[in-house]
C-alpha cells in the first residue's frame, strides 16, 4: 500500500497528566506552519487545562476541538487521549466562527455565519476553488437537525461533514472549542478552502431486514419514543429482538439498529438508551408515525476495509478525518473485533473521534462512519466529490 505524502501534521498524547499531554502536543506541532489545529479531547482530561496551554500559541491561529465518545489517531482506536490535526498553511485556508446557544437556536444564526465564513475566505483564496466545511457540536444539545439545514441551505454546494461531541458513555455533558474556550450549548463551524482534491464521504455497514414497527407517540424535539406499534417503546422493541426488556443496554442497542427510508435511502436513527419508564432516547430526532426497520450488520471489519481503499484508489493514501459514531466503537468491541477495526484505521491513516452522532449535508444521521479526504492536487483531477454508502434499498 501507498501510504503518500502526509498532508495532516499530527500529534496525540496518552498521558494522564493533561497539562503533560498538552506539552507533548504542542511540542510536536509546528504551529508557525499551521492554518488550523483540531483537538480531540478524551475522557478525563481537565478542560481548565488544556485552555491554559492554548495561550501558548498565537492568537491568530485558529484552533477547534469537541470532547469526545473515543479518539482515533496513530494505533486506531484510543481511550483517554488527546489527538491533534494541523492544517498546513501552504494547502488550506481557514475562517472559524461559532454559534452560542443552539437551545435557542434560530436559523438565521447558521446562515449568517456560514455566509461570513465563506466571504472571509473568497478572495484570499481566489485560485482554489474546493471548498468544505468541518462541524463540531455539542452531542447533548438536540439541536443538530436543525442545525445542519440551515448550514446546509447556506453553503450551498460546499459539503458539510461534522460530528457531535462525546462524553464517554455517561452522556452528562459535552463541549466544544472555539478561541481557547471549551463552551457548551454550542457548535463549531469551520470552512476550509483548498487546491487539494476532496471527497466528503459517509457509510455504513447495515443492511435493512422486513422486520417493520411503527412509531405511535414521540416527542421529536426531546428525541424520545414512547409508543412503538402502540406499546411502551422499550419493552416492544425487546419483544421483537427477543430479549428481555431489562437487558436493554449501548451494546444491544449498537448490535440492533433500527433504519428508516428517506428518499431513495435508509438512513440510520439509534438508540441512544432506555429511560425508566420504558421511553426510547435516540441520537436524532424521529416523527409520530414513521416506520421503522431492524437493520443487521455486515462484516464491520471488511466493510470498513473495502470504503476506505475505495477512498485512497489507486494513489497514494488520502488524508482522513473521521467522525466515526460511539455505537459502530461499541460493536467493534461487542464482537471482539476492536483490534483490527484499529489496524484498518492505523493502515489507512485515519484521525478523528467517536461521536453522538454524524452530520452530512442536510441531516444528521448515526452509526455512520462519516468524514473528508484530502488528497495533495493532481493536474485533470475531479475536485470536489460526495461518496455514500451503506444500508442497501430493498
Amino acid at each position: 500500500m501507498n501510504r503518500g505524502v502526509a498532508m495532516f501534521r499530527h500529534a496525540q498524547s496518552g498521558a494522564t497528566d493533561t497539562a503533560e499531554a498538552m506539552s507533548e502536543i504542542l511540542a510536536a506541532l509546528p504551529c508557525a506552519e499551521l492554518a488550523l489545529v483540531i483537538l480531540f479531547v478524551g475522557e478525563g482530561h481537565d478542560l481548565r487545562a488544556i485552555e491554559t496551554a492554548l495561550t501558548a500559541l498565537s492568537p491568530k491561529l485558529p484552533v477547534m476541538g469537541c470532547t469526545t465518545a473515543g479518539e482515533i489517531g496513530n494505533g486506531g482506536y484510543l481511550d483517554g487521549h488527546i489527538v491533534a490535526i494541523g492544517l498546513p498553511r501552504d494547502l488550506f485556508r481557514v475562517a472559524v466562527g461559532h454559534i452560542p446557544g443552539l437551545r435557542n437556536f434560530k436559523p438565521e444564526q447558521a446562515r449568517d455565519l456560514a455566509f461570513e465564513l465563506r466571504a472571509e475566505l473568497t478572495f484570499s483564496t481566489a485560485d482554489w476553488s474546493n471548498e468544505v466545511a468541518f462541524l463540531l457540536t455539542d452531542g447533548l444539545s438536540l439541536m443538530e437537525d436543525q442545525l445542519v439545514w440551515a448550514l446546509s441551505e447556506a453553503l450551498s454546494q460546499s459539503p458539510l461533514v461534522g460530528g457531535s461531541a462525546g462524553d464517554g458513555l455517561r452522556f452528562g455533558q459535552t463541549h466544544v472549542l472555539y478561541q481557547g474556550r471549551f463552551i457548551t450549548d454550542a457548535a463549531v463551524l469551520a470552512v476550509l478552502r483548498t487546491p487539494c482534491t476532496v471527497t466528503a464521504f459517509r457509510f455504513d455497514h447495515l443492511e435493512p431486514t422486513e422486520m417493520r414497527m411503527v412509531v405511535t407517540d414521540a416527542d421529536p424535539e426531546q428525541r424520545l419514543v414512547r409508543q412503538i406499534n402502540g406499546m411502551p417503546a422499550g419493552p416492544e422493541y425487546a419483544r421483537l429482538l427477543g430479549k428481555d426488556p431489562q437487558h436493554l443496554s449501548p451494546f444491544i442497542f449498537a448490535a440492533n439498529p433500527v433504519v428508516s427510508k428517506i428518499g431513495d435511502h435508509h438512513h440510520v436513527l439509534a438508540i441512544q438508551r432506555v429511560e425508566p419508564d420504558g421511553t426510547l432516547r435516540f441520537f436524532s430526532a424521529v416523527e409520530p408515525g414513521l416506520v421503522l426497520r431492524l437493520a443487521t450488520s455486515v462484516d464491520l471489519v471488511a466493510h470498513l476495509e473495502s470504503q476506505l481503499a475505495g477512498l485512497a484508489g489507486n494513489g497514494p493514501l488520502p488524508a482522513i478525518l473521521a467522525c466515526d459514531c460511539i455505537l459502530r466503537r461499541l460493536e467493534a468491541e461487542n464482537t471482539q473485533q476492536r483490534r483490527n477495526i484499529s489496524d484498518v484505521l492505523d493502515r489507512y491513516q485515519v484521525a478523528g473521534f467517536n461521536t453522538y452522532g454524524e452530520q452530512f449535508n442536510l441531516v444528521h444521521v448515526n452509526q455512520t462512519f462519516t468524514g473528508l479526504a484530502f488528497h495533495l492536487p493532481q493536474p485533470d483531477s475531479e475536485t470536489l466529490s460526495f461518496v455514500t454508502s451503506g444500508v442497501a434499498d430493498a
